[in-house]
């Protein structure tokens, strides 16, 4: 998609200093990503370590000639003679801003993701088997947190069909920013677990500050198992369609009567809303790929994916590469990769 300068300031409610003109297409937050100097609009973030406008003059001898923050650099009519500075409070609220604005334009199903572990699993399955039938964006590697989700949002345009974004959160307070740059219409919660629980009182106030993803979605998707989750979405009072799974209540929307594990295979046994008893084979057999591969069935069964074409699909599924990724090396070496 791409922006005049002025939209721009006005979805940011920022104040322009310099020629206030031109397009933008592409958001920057990290100078060493720089690739199309002439439609990027720079995002001067500060944090406890570094300082965004400390790369304003690197990235201007590189091209780029718009730029976001707080405050504007001395001298800049004198050294910066061409550029935009557009000048708001805060330059990580006016990045969410403006993404959560561009998201406002599309009438898209979206899917919002969160969760202890496995979202980006889901979301790479789910684009695995949701692309053969429609255009999807989905969050780069695992853009989930209060900078990846807007520059995720941001690529959202007009081809899209379908958006998957994951939300990643650490402590409380975090969720509502991203619930309102995703605003998704099916919010998932994958499962909970000890990832960051140091930052929160309890298991429970973990599970309420995840499910806020859920507060103004249309549908959301749930393990009905656990207890907590069960109970924070039933205290809830969410209004929406409970589109819940299980492996013991055989009136849930999505109720898996068998998992059968084989040597490189599981063959997984469902019925969808009541209906009749369907199979999916899933080339994996640990127990994280099958609970994430129900969530998937589950999300692609509601967007409209036959029994059939899910079959297909989910024999289909190519393993993720995740963070911390353990190794064979040689001469007896373990590597651990920790890259994207």
């Amino acid at each position: 998609m791409r922006y005049s300068v002025e939209e721009v300031a006005s979805m940011m409610g920022a104040q322009c200093y310099g020629e206030c003109r031109g397009n933008v297409s592409f958001l920057l937050t990290d100078s060493r990503s720089l690739c199309f100097p002439e439609e990027t609009l720079f995002f001067a973030l500060r944090s406890a370590r570094n300082d965004g406008q400390h790369y304003i003059a690197e990235l201007y001898q590189r091209g780029v000639r718009r730029f976001v923050v707080a405050e504007v650099p001395d001298r800049w009519q004198a050294n910066y003679a061409d550029a935009t500075f557009l000048v708001v409070g805060d330059t990580l609220a006016a990045l969410q801003q403006l993404a959560a604005r561009h998201r406002q334009r599309f009438t898209i199903p979206v899917v919002g993701i969160t969760g202890s572990n496995g979202k980006t699993m889901v979301k790479e399955w789910l684009y695995q088997i949701m692309s053969p039938d429609v255009c999807v964006t989905r969050s780069p590697r695992s853009y989930n947190s209060q900078i990846g989700v807007p520059l995720s949002v941001w690529l959202l345009n007009e081809h899209t069909q379908l958006g998957i974004f994951e939300a990643g959160i650490s402590q409380p307070g975090e969720m509502r920013a991203l619930r309102g740059i995703i605003q998704p219409t099916i919010a998932v919660l994958t499962n909970l677990g000890a990832a960051h629980q140091e930052n929160f009182e309890s298991m429970q106030a973990k599970c309420k500050e995840k499910i806020q993803l859920f507060h103004d979605a249309q549908t959301v998707v749930y393990d009905a198992d656990d207890s907590v989750i069960a109970a924070e979405v039933e205290a809830s009072g969410y209004p929406g369609e409970r589109l819940c799974w299980s492996l013991t209540d055989a009136h849930a929307p999505m109720y898996i009567s068998r998992i059968d594990k084989g040597d490189a295979h599981t063959l997984v046994t469902y019925s969808y809303q009541g209906g009749a008893e369907q199979h999916y084979q899933l080339p994996f057999i640990d127990d994280a790929s099958i609970s994430n591969s129900i969530v998937c069935a589950t999300v692609a069964l509601h967007l409209g994916v036959s029994a059939d074409a899910l079959a297909q699909r989910m024999q289909q599924l190519e393993p993720i590469a995740m963070r911390l990724e353990v190794k064979e090396g040689q001469h007896g070496c373990t590597l651990i990769n920790d890259s994207y």
